[in-house]
């Protein structure tokens, strides 16, 4: 964790939070990320510890408090064929704060940041952040973009869903967050598994209004999908 601040960018920083639950799908937040990097914005990082086991099973890649900035870099290289050194992002923009630390920047409302994404979003922590339970970082993180009426995008994607956890989203819904299955389209052109988790990591990129070029937009014509232009 750093609770050091650039003292020239401590004031105009104003980073988007993105919380790592512990639901399959790394490689959509590990798009997300890149995403967010590409785009300019900074960003301030949340991995559950069920995220950890995920992550490791996913990738390979044990995530570590101490280490954090060298694994990071190493996640966002891979593609999510799981090749390394697909990509090349620079992770300077991000600022790392541990799940257990009730006591970071995002647990409150003074703190400034533009919004949250929780990519993916398991049904425990949809079902944390409805009840307000607040049980790790994550969670209350999540609770005090709700408070404060700020963007919260829910990338839940396990699947199927039973009734309760449809309540559950309702309820997010209803708050104000935007719920955000994380199925893929097909009408982008797919060739590769990255087009698929970029597309999912795309729209919730869209959803909190951040730009970027990971699919091809629709364009209202019939077969664009077909083309490789």
């Amino acid at each position: 964790m750093e609770r050091e601040v650039d003292q020239q960018a401590g004031e105009k920083r104003r980073p988007w939070v993105v919380g790592v639950s512990g639901a399959s799908g790394t490689p959509y937040a590990a798009a997300v990320l890149r995403g967010l990097l590409a785009a300019g914005e900074s960003v301030d990082l949340v991995v559950s510890r069920a995220s950890r086991l995920t992550l490791l099973d996913e990738t390979g890649i044990a995530f570590r408090d101490a280490h954090w900035r060298e694994d990071l870099a190493t996640w966002l290289a891979r593609g999510a064929d799981g090749k390394p050194d697909t990509f090349h992002t620079d992770v300077s923009g991000v600022r790392y704060w541990a799940a257990g630390d009730l006591a970071a920047g995002p647990s409150s409302g003074s703190y400034p940041v533009k919004g949250m994404l929780i990519v993916p979003a398991s049904t425990a922590a949809v079902a944390g952040v409805a009840l307000g339970l607040s049980k790790d970082l994550l969670q209350r993180a999540a609770s005090v973009m709700l408070k404060e009426r700020r963007p919260l995008v829910v990338a839940v994607r396990e699947t199927p869903l039973n009734g309760q956890t449809l309540k559950h989203l309702v309820t997010l819904d209803e708050a104000g967050a935007v719920v955000l299955p994380a199925s893929p389209a097909f009408y982008a052109g797919a060739t590769h598994i990255q087009d698929l988790v970029d597309f999912v990591a795309g729209r919730a990129l869209d959803a909190a209004g951040v730009p970027h070029e990971l699919y091809r937009r629709w364009k209202g014509e019939l077969g664009g999908g077909s083309r490789t232009d």
